[in-house]
């Protein structure tokens, strides 16, 4: 199946306001490297889809900070909710995501 066969058309055809489409291409421009796509991945295959930032950073091989910045860019693209756990913070796909990724 293409992507064109439903996904982003259909998401193009419903979203025809500036600021949606705006929003839009923020979220692929935040899937766009691959850092972040690996990132999302693993928290959708983790258990209850959700993961904190100390299981995710060994998976990368990266800086516990360059792994934080770029859950970061996740969240504020409206791809990831951040929630506080104590000391950790633990990151789950929002339905858009979870949208985007099949």
């Amino acid at each position: 199946m293409s992507m064109y066969s439903y996904g982003v058309a259909q998401l193009l055809k419903i979203s025809k306001t500036p600021k949606a489409l705006s929003l839009l291409a923020d979220q692929y421009k935040a899937l766009g490297d691959e850092t972040r796509l690996g990132l999302m991945m693993a928290v959708a295959a983790s258990d209850k889809s959700e993961a904190c930032v100390c299981d995710l950073t060994p998976v990368t091989g990266l800086a516990q900070s360059t792994v934080s910045h770029h859950l970061k860019l996740l969240v504020d693209s409206g791809l990831l909710v951040r929630t506080q756990r104590g000391k950790w913070a633990f990151y789950s796909l929002t339905s858009v995501a979870k949208k985007l990724l099949k």
